[in-house]
């Protein structure tokens, strides 16, 4: 083999190593990304039905109810213009309650309610996700 073709075949192999890397990589991070929504884009189908995300928006005030097994939570989540029912099985933090911001992350069932795996709460008096924030703006001048 000519220096040229030995150079040829270890550019190609060397591409063909970054290509593979890449899309192993592209592959791993899709399972990772959790994307966010309010409850107006779920509400327009917006968001997947078959993957993990993330809602966020207010928790709607009297609409907390625990199970008797004392982990099961049921609360609706809420920007002010569409709600959606989530159930949580596990223990809330300590500033999660009624009328303050939260973010749930979990997946959709076909019953139209989020079966969610994670419940984050605001960590003071300031704190709102951004598109959160922006999502209940949108809705108060709406209104």
């Amino acid at each position: 083999m000519k220096p040229r073709q030995k150079r040829l075949v270890y550019i190609v192999v060397a591409l063909a190593a970054v290509g593979l890397a890449v899309g192993l990589v592209l592959n791993a991070l899709k399972d990772n990304v959790s994307l966010y929504f309010t409850p107006t884009q779920v509400y327009n189908k917006e968001a997947p039905i078959d993957r993990s995300f993330r809602i966020g928006g207010l928790v709607e005030k009297g609409s907390m109810k625990r199970e008797g097994d004392g982990l099961t939570v049921h609360f609706v989540i809420t920007d002010l213009k569409k709600s959606l029912p989530v159930v949580y099985k596990g223990i809330l933090p300590d500033l999660f309650k009624e009328g303050k911001g939260v973010v749930a992350q979990g997946k959709m069932e076909a019953d139209g309610v989020m079966h969610a795996s994670e419940v984050l709460a605001k960590h003071d008096e300031n704190y709102m996700p951004p598109e959160a924030a922006d999502a209940l703006k949108k809705a108060k001048s709406v209104q």
